[in-house]
């Protein structure tokens, strides 16, 4: 499975972003996960295949959304209220599992990353 994140860019604080993760190949969970500058790689969101089960950390739950369209075999992540401290690079990874989880060690297959940078 190939995956292909894009959508990130320069924002200013309070705006908003959505990122998108095109899968080459089925994939069933799929998350999102970021590392800022110096610090570990996180979790952020993830989704069931269906679409059914969401799960957020709780730094952005509230902000951004997880959804998928499975006609397309992408993944977005809607993100609004950015602030300064969500700047990071943000990875899409799937899993083949059913079970959406928040453990990066979890997940097979990982994106190259798109960098979001938020302005105060």
């Amino acid at each position: 499975v190939q995956l292909q994140a894009s959508g990130g860019g320069l924002v200013q604080a309070g705006d908003s972003l959505r990122l998108s993760c095109a899968a080459a190949g089925r994939t069933f969970t799929v998350g999102w996960f970021r590392q800022a500058s110096g610090k570990e790689r996180e979790f952020v969101a993830t989704v069931s295949w269906s679409g059914g089960t969401t799960y957020y950390a709780d730094s952005v739950k509230g902000r951004f959304t997880i959804s998928r369209d499975n006609a397309k075999n992408t993944v977005y992540l809607q993100m609004k209220s950015l602030k300064p401290e969500d700047t990071a690079v943000y990875y899409c990874a799937a899993r083949r599992a059913a079970i959406p989880t928040g453990v990066p060690n979890d997940y097979e297959y990982w994106g190259q990353g798109t960098l979001v940078t938020v302005s105060s």
